[in-house]
């Protein structure tokens, strides 16, 4: 593909140069590439741009002059490289119905659903998120919430190639602020809520709130949650189609006569001309929020609502997210992925007010990520608790003991019991051992997660595959 065949308008002498292959990585960059120099957090690209020239690059693209052969200098290279990589795909996603969500919390949840409900009309579906990318129901592994701009045209174009009409994907504040979405078209895009969590990049909530904001400049409608104070704020300041819920009035659809039960939850759907009864089969107000918000994007999409309403009611639980472990004794076991404070406080307040004995909590903080939320992490397992078993979940470079002892600031001044097992495999076999009659033991923040990443490299840790083997010592 020749140069000027992927970036529009290009004034250059080397705009007919023949393009092999296109990188933003330079240990990727071959004989006849494109080599994007890409400052990030970690590395910048440009100091690598004349070793991507002797390794047989045809172009450097920078954002400064660096006195280079075949350099062309842009305004911007993420803006660049995210318009070359759908140039080189040949524009799948113009061919695909885009619905975007991003939040804290719910994302992973509400995509599934939404899979689900656009399925049930014969639709094929691609999704894109944090568990796996699928394809229909091919499952494609996945490193990060929102892919890389080349893979994430590479995975539309497979879907274009498979026949998928609708890609509904998660879309986290990191994408948005790397511009890895920055030139594609959503149908709708969906705002869950905005909670503490990833300050260690975006430094503060406004920060993080605007990141999230950029996604509400390039959809045709947008569904808001206006119960949460952030929403409230987007919802304010967009110029697009602006479709709110809530579960009070002020808003566009709100849910009423909520009944909450153990194991699912049931509600009216009401707006100007709907009324209709959802059953959902998982519990917790999150559930409420997470299946209306479904539920709304499926609707505003014009498909039926009581078709909609009964594909809701067939949907199964999600990996890792409130997810019951088959125990075959007497206590119950959840894992789920809440890994923030709301994340949280809203899976144990679930479970507070259940019929049980004890509610005991298992769970960690990451390492190389936002500090200040350790202890206030620590303060709300102590008080929505029982008992607390403090653990580690993904220190990486930094030492788990002393990520702990952040953890431990919040409980000190509480009475909630606590034990400390760094070991999480250890501390899950602890928390099965002690066990009793009624008892309700949630492992939080690993939820679909299979590893755990540790300052010497990743290990393989199933949390389902740990509890057996508790069990089985039983």
């Amino acid at each position: 593909m020749l140069l000027k065949d992927l970036i529009s308008n290009l004034d250059t002498d080397f705009a007919n140069i023949e393009i092999s292959g296109i990188t933003s990585d330079s240990r990727e960059v071959k004989n006849g590439y494109a080599f994007i120099c890409i400052s990030g957090v970690t590395a910048d690209g440009h100091n690598f741009a004349e070793k991507a020239l002797e390794k047989g690059a045809a172009v450097v693209i920078t954002e400064r002059k660096l006195g280079l052969t075949n350099e062309l200098v842009v305004p911007d290279t993420r803006e660049v490289y995210a318009d070359m990589c759908a140039a080189w795909f040949k524009y799948p996603a113009n061919s695909l119905k885009l619905i975007g969500v991003t939040g804290t919390n719910g994302k992973t949840s509400i995509t599934y659903m939404l899979k689900s409900i656009l399925e049930s009309f014969g639709n094929k579906v691609g999704l894109i998120g944090t568990i796996h990318n699928m394809i229909g129901d091919e499952i494609i592994e996945t490193k990060n919430t929102t892919p890389g701009v080349f893979e994430l045209n590479r995975l539309f174009s497979l879907m274009k190639e498979k026949g998928c009409s609708y890609v509904v994907m998660e879309v986290s504040s990191h994408a948005l602020e790397q511009k890895r979405v920055c030139n594609l078209n959503f149908e709708t895009a969906i705002f869950t809520n905005l909670t503490q969590d990833h300050l260690d990049y975006h430094i503060t909530m406004d920060n993080y709130f605007d990141a999230k904001k950029k996604l509400f400049e390039m959809c045709k409608t947008a569904v808001v949650n206006v119960d949460d104070e952030y929403g409230v704020r987007l919802a304010s300041q967009l110029d697009c189609n602006v479709v709110t819920y809530s579960l009070n009035d002020n808003s566009t659809y709100s849910a009423k006569a909520v009944k909450y039960f153990p194991s699912s939850v049931e509600y009216e759907l009401v707006s100007d001309n709907i009324l209709n009864r959802i059953k959902f089969n998982t519990g917790g107000d999150f559930s409420v929020y997470n299946s209306m918000c479904a539920a709304i994007t499926a609707l505003e999409l014009n498909f039926p609502v009581d078709e909609v309403t009964k594909a809701i009611e067939l949907i199964s639980g999600i990996k890792g997210r409130a997810e019951s472990v088959p125990t075959g004794r007497d206590f119950t076991i959840i894992i789920d992925y809440s890994h923030t404070p709301h994340g949280l406080k809203k899976i144990l307040k679930k479970f507070k007010n259940s019929e049980k004995n004890r509610l005991i909590s298992l769970f960690g903080c990451g390492g190389d990520r936002d500090k200040t939320k350790r202890p206030i992490m620590g303060n709300i397992a102590a008080r929505y608790a029982d008992y607390v078993i403090v653990t580690s979940d993904n220190p990486r470079s930094e030492d788990p003991n002393e990520i702990i002892k952040d953890v431990l600031v919040g409980i000190k001044d509480t009475s909630t019991p606590v034990t400390v097992i760094e070991n999480r495999i250890e501390a899950i076999k602890y928390a099965v051992s002690i066990a009793q009659k009624d008892d309700i033991i949630v492992l939080a923040g690993k939820g679909h997660e299979t590893y755990q990443i540790l300052k010497d490299g990743t290990i393989h840790l199933d949390e389902r595959e740990v509890v057996r083997e508790a069990l089985d010592a039983l």
